[in-house]
């Protein structure tokens, strides 16, 4: 078992944690976790919003839901939350759901709720980045 630490996606190992209260299952990253490395987190959780909850997306700044709800400071909340777990277990990257509000790196709903996409990082990501936490996006 490896001393490394890796900050996962807790929708990646299967834990019934996005907005549709469903999981995105991913094999590899579920290895890691059995091999004793993934540390898994959900950041929308720790920034105090429920499961299930209305979709939301990015829009510059703010984060809104499809509905116009303003759930921005629960997204910087759970940021902070999610880099306060990154240091206490060493961790140095991140594997983050791609396409999230939160999590994803490069590209990011649009905001528009209607499945487009734009360049762009979510809060989670944006953070981790700027206290040198190497992220990765997966599907």
């Amino acid at each position: 078992m490896s001393d490394e630490k890796i900050l996962v996606s807790a929708c990646l190992v299967g834990i019934n944690c996005r907005y549709d209260c469903k999981s995105k299952s991913n094999s590899k990253i579920i290895d890691l976790l059995d091999r004793g490395i993934a540390v898994p987190v959900c950041p929308e959780q720790l920034g105090g919003l429920p499961t299930p909850r209305e979709p939301a997306e990015r829009v510059g700044d703010k984060v809104l839901t499809g509905k116009g709800k303003d759930v921005t400071e629960n997204f910087i909340r759970g940021a902070e939350e999610a880099l306060k777990l990154a240091k206490l277990v060493g961790a140095k990257k991140a594997i983050l759901k791609s396409k999230s509000p939160m999590c994803g790196k490069g590209l990011i709903y649009d905001g528009t709720h209607t499945g487009n996409l734009t360049k762009g990082d979510g809060f989670a990501t944006e953070l981790f980045l700027q206290n040198n936490i190497e992220v990765e996006s997966c599907d």
